[in-house]
């Protein structure tokens, strides 16, 4: 049981990690982010919420056919 709880630690520890400053320009590229293209995503979700008949995440409401 120790040596599971001392695996857990050490990966939740390896798991932090401070972004420096001159670092965060790397990760705001279009490329690094989860979705490069934010109509795209929309029109994903509007799709996907219009079949389902449901909504969440988004602050969308209602459903349906999605012929509006």
């Amino acid at each position: 049981m120790k040596v599971v709880l001392l695996l857990l630690a050490a990966l939740l520890v390896a798991a932090c990690e401070t972004v420096q400053p001159w670092e965060r320009g790397t990760l705001a590229r279009d490329d690094m982010q989860w979705q490069t293209d934010v109509m795209e995503d929309r029109l994903r979700n509007h799709i996907q919420y219009s079949k389902e008949a449901s909504s969440g995440g988004s602050g969308a409401a209602g459903g349906g056919c999605g012929c509006n």
